[in-house]
């Protein structure tokens, strides 16, 4: 049969997808998509994969694709982060078979995406991603896709998009935000950017970015023309967004947690997803918040829920006739809404000096006085200072550790040469010199072998000095 392309390939393959599920690193894992499908979804994707991992790996496979077929997960597409043509179609090649398109991360704008030089750092490289596209275009029984972020111009976001389908791209992603727009600076996602492409390219176009609910995603296909929509995080705070609901909380958590027992997945994957379900809730009831935290097993994760569904319903049971939201809520924390990420400002005045508004921590900050000076405490610093009260992150008492006089790395405290193992090893090869410290004996050694020289050299004798010969190579080739 062979390969859809564009608007047959959306059509036919895809089924005319509207409602799209974004891929989530760690969160749009085998249980969250069924549970979004059976609430509205139409096209879900994979967590992100990284291409190398998965190629070399075969319990990484295994674990993130190839466990038991499910047939109701479909339509479905993986997303790769790779940044070379033949390691990207290599892994490619061993999933096609197990979805209806493979997708290209050209969007992720997180520091280790910067690190390992994927994502959205390969906006700029448009001869390597020609390369990679053509190569999967020519080699995959299934199209391939691209999910990118927008330039700040929209000309170039256009050209951008042009090379990409130009190259065998068969369906385009648009999230109409910046790399640069991200976390608290996220601000507002550009639809005119999207817009934009969607009248420039033949091929479908999804939008992403701005959607919290069913109304964002009409009003989203209505000015901008798109074939569907991808929501994330407010697929993570409400699953049944494209269904136009929004349910009890614990429902869609009774749901998931059900799903998880038929289809398991790691233990943080579900406590993350429950963060988000409740993430109102939890703002109310901190004590609950540190037990999901701390717990470590899924059927303690069970009994969180529960106390949680208990606390909401005795709250429900005692509440006035006429009372409304607080905290400046649509609804009651109790029923599932989006989350308004705020801004850096924003977050400072409602935090205040002490972090908390009316004993709620903020997300994601912490105000902690440490000799006197206050800081943000990331979010990983304040998992470390629950495990750890004492724990200080002042940078001043961070131990100093003593420089190699060579390269800068930490010397060896007993090395005498105050150098690192590798800047020491090269030195007493060179000097034919001992280093007890490092337990480097070129001198001892080298003087032994001619001690050994004009006696009869038995076994032992041969294989120490071949040794030693051996090491002396060895660190010359080291030299070089």
């Amino acid at each position: 049969m062979p390969k859809l392309r564009g608007e047959a390939f959306w059509r036919e393959t895809l089924r005319s997808a509207h409602y799209v599920v974004a891929p989530m690193v760690d969160q749009s894992e085998l249980a969250w998509r069924l549970l979004s499908r059976r609430h509205g979804a139409q096209l879900c994707y994979t967590p992100m994969l990284h291409a190398q991992v998965f190629l070399r790996d075969a319990n990484y496979r295994r674990e993130n694709l190839y466990g038991e077929a499910c047939p109701e997960d479909r339509p479905l597409i993986v997303q790769f982060c790779a940044n070379d043509p033949e390691v990207f179609v290599q892994a490619a090649l061993l999933a096609q078979d197990y979805c209806d398109a493979i997708d290209l991360n050209l969007g992720c704008p997180q520091m280790i995406a910067k690190r390992g030089h994927y994502g959205a750092f390969l906006q700029e490289e448009w001869d390597l991603l020609q390369r990679m596209i053509l190569l999967a275009n020519e080699k995959l029984s299934v199209p391939i896709t691209c999910k990118i972020r927008v330039f700040p111009e929209i000309d170039r976001t256009v050209k951008y998009a042009q090379m990409l389908e130009k190259a065998g791209c068969q369906l385009l992603t648009v999230h109409g935000r910046t790399k640069e727009q991200k976390g608290p600076l996220a601000g507002v996602a550009s639809w005119e950017h999207i817009q934009a492409v969607r009248k420039a390219v033949s091929i479908p176009v999804f939008a992403n970015g701005n959607i919290q609910c069913l109304s964002d995603v009409e009003e989203c296909i209505r000015k901008t023309g798109v074939h569907g929509v991808m929501s994330a995080e407010g697929n993570l705070h409400n699953p049944a967004l494209f269904e136009g609901r929004n349910p009890l909380v614990w429902e869609m958590a009774e749901e998931y947690l059900e799903i998880v027992q038929k289809h398991p997945c790691p233990l943080s994957y579900v406590r993350a997803h429950l963060f988000k379900l409740w993430h109102h809730t939890l703002q109310v009831y901190q004590q609950l918040r540190e037990e999901l935290a701390k717990v470590k097993t899924l059927e303690g994760i069970v009994d969180v829920n529960r106390e949680l569904k208990l606390r909401c319903q005795e709250e429900i049971a005692n509440q006035k006739e006429g009372e409304k939201p607080k905290e400046g809520l649509p609804f009651f924390h109790w029923i599932c809404q989006p989350y308004i990420r705020p801004g850096p400002k924003e977050r400072c005045r409602k935090n205040g000096a002490s972090g908390t508004e009316k004993g709620v921590r903020g997300k994601r900050a912490l105000e902690e006085e440490e000799d006197g000076n206050s800081e943000l405490l990331s979010k990983n610093k304040q998992k470390k200072k629950l495990r750890n009260p004492n724990k200080s992150f002042d940078p001043s008492l961070k131990p100093k550790y003593a420089k190699c006089d060579q390269c800068g790395n930490p010397k060896g405290n007993k090395c005498v040469f105050n150098m690192c193992r590798g800047c020491c090893k090269k030195r007493a090869f060179k000097e034919t010199a001992d280093c007890p410290g490092h337990g480097l004996l070129f001198k001892t050694k080298y003087e032994k072998s001619l001690s050994w020289q004009n006696s009869p050299q038995d076994d032992t004798h041969y294989s120490l000095l071949m040794g030693v010969e051996g090491e002396k190579r060895s660190a010359l080739h080291v030299e070089w």
